[in-house]
């Protein structure tokens, strides 16, 4: 696999990066953007978007030449670190400390890093240790000890104002006190050490330590009395002490800016120091990124290039002070395939300093393979193709394009997966989910792609507030929601599948979490990405022999949109068009089975009703214009497509332009897996039943299906029949059948280049990702 795939630009020696940076991969110097003021770059995108695979390669490639250092938030390892000593440690110092120590060994250009300004207020913290005694403190304050000063330099002479925070000083003088009797915990301790830390200072040293912990809060300008608060505050928990460790980064970003604004490390460093904080979305990431966006709107500066990880496409809700996004005017957006990144300068004026966070990042949206790119990835992992099989590799691309959406992750695994792989005749593009994938690693079994992808897309990427009791559950949730349209339909499926459980999801829940983990929404689909939606989609149909789930999730929802329509005609509502002839029956009479007409039965009826379609309307933000609608489109998918044809052919006369939209939102359905008649059926080569109308509203339906699903290729045929049944009903002898004949050219146009015919955003995205 490139590392860079789909990153070239940005990594590129006049990429963003080597600009954001100041030096190029091969170490030459650049111009640095935006000046003495920085933003903090958060790369925005979804699962599979490829955030974390950037920041590797922003760190492979810069590394060597400007001090970049790479930190995963969601690791367990700070937490881990810091539970042997809670009152002394926690996830956040263990991180900061893991920083330091990386750069005091750094060997590039300039020569390690100094961290006396931060050592200080660890030193502080320390004695929060078990016991409190002088003893525990000296060893807790000993694991630090490599940071306040150069390795080359240790015993530095009188000229280094920070002579005294040498290595062992500390420990020694709190030994000397390890005799006496202090109460654990007590100001005697504090005092030793405060007395340790400025002891052999010179001035310049105790200037500094003023300047940065006389700043704390109620300090007024006495460091003595800074670092207190911060211990105490470090100790009292909360939101207090998120104050201390926040004040620790600063202290830590501080030391870092003087050794680039010394005399020796203006000279002797060049560029800018790098902080890429993978998983920022986790609380420690959340933590740091809010730190150092409160000190640059405050207006403290530093030069430290600081890119986050952001699931959520506004970047995350903690930049926007609990007011709604489109109340706070937008962050700065950077778009690769758009050009150059734009413009950025800090907000200013009187409110400045309590303004939301936003206002201090740049959003670098994630971008999407384009077709050229993700050809080339499909290439590189195919085997040297026969010629014959040459037809075969562009259905596999294009299946491959459609199922990924462009999604970086993605891409890579079904590209993989379909290298050996022969597309059935006329297959579905979700049959590339069964082909088998090798991981890398001894041992490592073949696994569906399919299985890999959900392992990978969704259980390794939690919500990172979802609650613990819902982790084990959210794949299925997400599974039997993947036939949900909107929030009722979503809540319908949530009620059924979590019965018996105290704790339940409702469908806002699921859709904020969805968004809290950057997956995209639609207005027609409750899981809003394509891609996502296939696998979910396939996983279903799968769960139980012959499709059963799939088969009782669409039969769960036709029965609650039956009601729904029923108790519309006992309201007064107008006819219950249900599909049934029989208002207020709800439609409980013998029906079909399966579309392949195999299967056990399900209650449908049949359809002599003669009435509009909008009888039952849907409520505003619905996916559907009406109820009526809705019930047919799990109708149709679940086993009633006789029942669905009679509907049709019954309601078309006298409503052809309100027809062709309710025939659009009936079809826009995933196939159930099985024989895929369809094509056959939409251009007549199965014998159908009936006058001529029902027998070319069946055939249209079919032909209209296969367009409106988005797994197999369309193309000039699909066109043709599409055109021709159109032209056939508008010559039939209707109200309104005339105006089909427009209708006829339009989705002829758009199925011949591949294009929904409902638009909706997952599928508009499909078509501008490919």
């Amino acid at each position: 696999m490139c590392e860079d795939l789909g990153f070239e630009r940005l990594l590129s020696e006049e990429g963003f990066f080597a600009r954001l940076l100041g030096r190029s991969p091969s170490g030459g110097g650049r111009e640095p953007l935006y000046g003495a003021d920085l933003p903090v770059v958060l790369l925005t995108g979804g699962p599979g978007m490829g955030k974390g695979r950037l920041l590797r390669a922003v760190r492979d490639s810069f590394a060597t030449k400007v001090p970049v250092i790479h930190l995963d938030c969601a690791s367990p390892v700070y937490a881990d670190r810091a539970e042997p000593e809670p009152g002394a440690r926690s996830a956040a110092t263990e991180a900061l400390v893991e920083v330091a120590r990386r750069l005091s060994t750094w060997q590039g250009t300039g020569g390690s890093f100094a961290f006396p300004r931060f050592f200080t207020g660890l030193a502080m913290i320390a004695t929060g240790v078990t016991g409190g005694t002088p003893d525990a403190v000296a060893a807790e304050v000993e694991r630090y000890e490599e940071l306040p000063q150069k390795q080359r330099f240790r015993g530095l002479g009188a000229g280094d104002f920070w002579r005294g925070v040498l290595r062992g000083a500390i420990r020694n003088l709190l030994t000397t006190l390890s005799g006496q009797t202090l109460d654990p915990y007590s100001a005697s301790v504090s005092t030793a050490l405060l007395d340790a830390l400025f002891a052999g200072l010179a001035p310049r040293g105790r200037a500094e330590l003023a300047r940065i912990y006389g700043a704390y809060p109620g300090a007024a300008g006495q460091p003595e009395h800074g670092l207190r608060g911060l211990a105490a505050d470090f100790q009292a928990g909360g939101d207090e002490r998120e104050l201390a460790e926040s004040f620790l980064f600063r202290a830590l970003r501080q030391d870092i800016e003087a050794a680039y604004a010394s005399a020796s490390g203006w000279l002797r460093r060049v560029g800018r120091p790098g902080l890429l904080l993978d998983h920022a979305e986790a609380p420690l990431g959340e933590q740091l990124l809010r730190a150092v966006l409160t000190d640059r709107r405050g207006g403290q500066r530093d030069r430290v290039v600081v890119v986050g990880t952001a699931r959520r496409a506004d970047g995350g809700a903690f930049l926007y002070g609990g007011l709604p996004p489109r109340e706070v005017p937008a962050p700065a957006e950077f778009r690769p395939a758009d050009g150059g990144p734009p413009e950025w300068s800090p907000r200013t004026g009187a409110e400045a300093d309590r303004a939301p966070l936003a206002g201090g990042v740049l959003l670098l949206r994630m971008p999407f393979l384009t077709g050229d790119q993700l050809r080339r990835e499909t290439e590189r992992v195919q085997r040297p193709a026969q010629p014959e099989h040459g037809a075969n590799r562009r259905r596999m691309d294009a299946a491959v394009a459609r199922l990924s959406g462009g999604r970086p992750h993605t891409v890579i695994r079904l590209a993989a997966a379909a290298a050996a792989f022969r597309m059935p005749a006329d297959a579905n593009d979700r049959e590339i989910l069964d082909a088998p994938l090798r991981l890398t690693g001894d041992g490592v079994p073949e696994r569906p792609v399919a299985d890999v992808l959900l392992q990978e897309l969704i259980m390794e990427q939690l919500p990172v507030r979802l609650p613990a009791e819902h982790h084990d559950q959210w794949l299925d949730l997400l599974t039997h929601l993947s036939v949900a349209h909107d929030k009722e339909c979503a809540d319908v499926l949530l009620r059924h599948h979590q019965s018996g459980h105290v704790h339940r999801l409702t469908a806002h829940h699921v859709a904020r979490l969805l968004t809290d983990t950057g997956w995209p929404s639609c207005e027609r689909h409750f899981i809003g990405d394509f891609g996502l939606r296939q696998l979910l989609v396939h996983r279903l149909y799968g769960l139980r022999p012959d499709g059963a789930a799939w088969y009782a999730d669409h039969h769960l929802l036709r029965d609650h949109y039956t009601a729904r329509v029923a108790a519309a005609g006992r309201t007064g509502g107008g006819p219950a068009a249900d599909g049934g002839g029989r208002t207020g029956d709800g439609g409980r009479t013998a029906g079909t089975g399966p579309v392949t007409g195999t299967g056990s039965a399900t209650h449908a009826g049949s359809a002599t009703h003669t009435g509009s379609g909008a009888d039952a309307d849907a409520p505003d933000g619905a996916a559907f214009r009406s109820v009526v609608a809705h019930r047919m489109n799990h109708h149709l998918v679940s086993g009633g497509v006789d029942d669905v044809v009679r509907y049709l052919a019954a309601t078309l006369p006298g409503r052809p332009e309100e027809w062709c939209a309710e025939l659009l939102e009936i079809a826009q359905a995933p196939y159930p897996g099985g024989a895929d008649t369809r094509r056959e059926r939409a251009r007549g080569l199965v014998a159908a039943e009936g006058p001529a109308l029902r027998r070319t509203v069946d055939q249209l339906l079919h032909a209209v299906w296969l367009c409106e699903e988005r797994t197999r290729p369309t193309g000039r045929e699909t066109a043709r029949t599409l055109a021709k049944l159109l032209d056939l009903l508008s010559i039939m002898e209707f109200d309104g059948a005339g105006q089909l004949g427009r209708t006829a050219t339009e989705w002829s146009g758009l199925a011949e280049n591949e294009q929904p015919l409902l638009r909706c955003t997952c599928t508009d995205q499909l078509g501008r990702r490919r």
